[in-house]
């Protein structure tokens, strides 16, 4: 009754909208049938002071005080609930359970679970928001073919043709 199960491996049993253990992360198994491979990861007693452009997946449990940009268009940036990120956050996909202080700028899917908190705007494509999450700030949803564009882009004025 209680003792061990043949039916389903213990990670299908995690439901669907919970965060993926860092345990799970840094040991390369698959969550959801995604992969949760990490290229980057950033410990919770590092602090990082400037700019990082990262490629693959960056998984951040320390501190971040700098922009943050991805490289390319499948790159994933995962927050973990003792991570924290000062500064603007541009990148193709986000899952956050932690908090940024800045702006944001996904051109893909935006997960934020519980503890997620953002002080800042958030431009998104898809988002996935859970109870208790937090945002101080504007949602922008943006269309797919507006998403290359991270910024909405100021409107040009032409002067009056009888002018």
């Amino acid at each position: 009754m209680f003792g061990k199960s043949s039916k389903a491996p213990a990670t299908a049993a995690r439901p669907a909208s919970a965060p993926v253990p860092a345990a799970a992360v840094s040991s390369g198994q698959e969550q959801r049938g995604r992969s949760t491979r990490v290229d980057t990861q950033i410990g919770a007693g590092t602090t990082i002071d400037g700019d990082l452009q990262f490629s693959g997946v960056l998984n951040v449990e320390g501190v971040i005080k700098g922009n943050i940009t991805a490289s390319g268009d499948g790159e994933t940036l995962i927050l973990n609930e003792q991570g924290r990120i000062q500064g603007e956050v541009r990148v193709p996909s986000m899952v956050l359970n932690g908090s940024i202080e800045g702006d944001v700028f996904a051109s893909g899917k935006v997960e934020l679970f519980e503890k997620a908190r953002i002080n800042g705007d958030v431009y998104y494509n898809l988002l996935e928001m859970a109870v208790g999450a937090e945002v101080n700030g504007k949602l922008v949803r943006q269309k797919p073919a507006e998403s290359h564009q991270v910024a909405p882009a100021p409107r040009e004025t032409t002067p009056p043709a009888d002018a």
